[in-house]
């Protein structure tokens, strides 16, 4: 065997070494799906308030702050108003999501990469479910966010 042909053939072992385990440990079980123990249920029943003027409520002052209560992401979007989701994503089911302020405002989970709406509707081909909106409704500084 020629030096040359030696030194390629190596070369392409030694990379296939490197990256087949790279490739490997970008999901849980080695084929790109969640294990079981690290899927959530979607929220339901949701029902709760946030007084704006409490500590928990200064995770709200400014337009593209949120905060993350019972599985849910709750927004003051680039535009003051209050929109909230389910922190559990429609693809796999891990509490991943969280808002961006990348095109407009989006829901981002960092998973696998969906991207959302402020609605929901899906951005990318990671997934075409929906991901699950709820009803935000502001009485002075009381936000209460539900079903």
């Amino acid at each position: 065997m020629e030096r040359k042909q030696f030194l390629r053939s190596l070369g392409a072992g030694a990379a296939f070494a490197i990256v087949f385990p790279c490739v490997q440990g970008c999901s849980k079980d080695g084929n790109g799906d969640v294990s079981p123990e690290d899927m959530r249920p979607i929220p339901t029943g949701i029902d709760f308030t946030i007084d704006l003027s409490s500590n928990e409520g200064n995770g709200l002052q400014n337009n593209g702050d949120y905060i993350l209560k019972d599985y849910v992401v709750v927004v003051k979007n680039l535009e003051g108003n209050f929109v909230a989701a389910s922190q559990i994503c429609s693809h796999q089911q891990t509490e991943e999501v969280r808002f961006v302020e990348n095109d407009g405002g989006i829901y981002y989970c960092s998973t696998h990469g969906a991207r959302f709406d402020q609605t929901g509707k899906p951005l990318n081909s990671i997934t075409s479910n929906p991901l699950k909106i709820f009803q935000t409704e502001l009485t002075g500084n009381l936000l209460r966010v539900f079903e």
